[in-house]
């Protein structure tokens, strides 16, 4: 007979509680059910793990490393139940730089409306997978291409490009902008998790020179100092405002299209109502 989580839960309450009866009052149980348990561990494992007297309690050598064990199995035990109270009560949406934009307020509205027992909680994580990867979030809202086949998606609208200039540049005296404008400036781009690409300039002439950021705060201070100028979806405007720093939008720009991306083999509960309530959210 393997070991059972109740041995090891009965060995780790009567090394802190130091006896059979005190472990047996915190475990909620008999004496004797404590003193079953102990024995049908050290059983399971061949060797003694308690040195016992009528008056004390004692890890044997073996027993203290037994009891390592045993801590760590029950934390990690602890920690997946954690984790599926989390998903019963919680379901975490990740991103790298602006949620949803101004659409944000009017899906988590309509979320607890439908789900006042479901919390839907924004997670920002700077990763090209938005926290899906390490298990930050369990859904993520991605802005380009996620070329991972452990995942899977659903375009739930698009949103407009705007530029970003500091307030203090001649460009922010204009309401709106082109690509061009930007061209004899250096552009901040974050390769890892930005919308912004050489791409948007093709087949014209490229930016004067790139500097490259690592996430939005990097990417909004070096624009505000008048380092740069960027090129991002109105939902970092709408997101991310900053002293010193003017959004103007770009004309004839490529729209950004918006997904929800999860794990392909494992998709969270009410994925399908997060997917429809996103899709109404950016409905005009």
């Amino acid at each position: 007979m393997d070991p059972q989580l109740r041995h090891l839960r009965a060995l780790v309450a009567v090394v802190e509680a130091g006896t059979f009866t005190d472990a047996a009052t915190e475990l909620g149980v008999s004496q004797a059910a404590v003193s079953r348990s102990i024995a049908a561990l050290e059983s399971a494992l061949g060797v003694r793990v308690l040195q016992r007297t009528t008056r004390h309690v004692a890890l044997t050598a073996t027993g203290r490393q037994v009891l390592a064990g045993a801590r760590r199995i029950l934390d990690e035990v602890t920690h997946l139940h954690r984790l599926t109270e989390r998903q019963r009560s919680e379901l975490r949406v990740g991103y790298a730089w602006a949620a949803l934009g101004k659409h944000t307020r009017r899906l988590q509205r309509a979320w607890a409306a439908d789900h006042p027992g479901t919390a839907l909680v924004f997670v920002h994580t700077n990763t090209p997978s938005a926290g899906l990867s390490d298990g930050t979030a369990d859904v993520a809202v991605i802005r380009r291409a996620l070329d991972d086949p452990r995942f899977d998606t659903a375009l739930i609208g698009t949103e407009a490009r705007c530029a970003a200039v500091a307030t203090d540049n001649p460009l922010a005296r204009r309401r709106t902008l082109h690509l061009r404008d930007l061209t004899r400036y250096p552009v901040a781009i974050d390769a890892r998790t930005g919308t912004t690409t050489l791409d948007l300039w093709h087949p014209g002439p490229p930016p004067a020179a790139i500097r490259s950021t690592h996430g939005v705060d990097e990417w909004l201070t070096l624009i505000a100092a008048n380092q740069a100028v960027g090129v991002t979806s109105e939902a970092t405007a709408n997101q991310n405002p900053r002293p010193g720093v003017a959004y103007r939008t770009l004309r004839h720009a490529p729209r950004i299209p918006v997904r929800l991306a999860w794990w392909r083999d494992d998709p969270p509960v009410r994925l399908g109502d997060l997917v429809r309530l996103s899709r109404e959210a950016y409905q005009p």
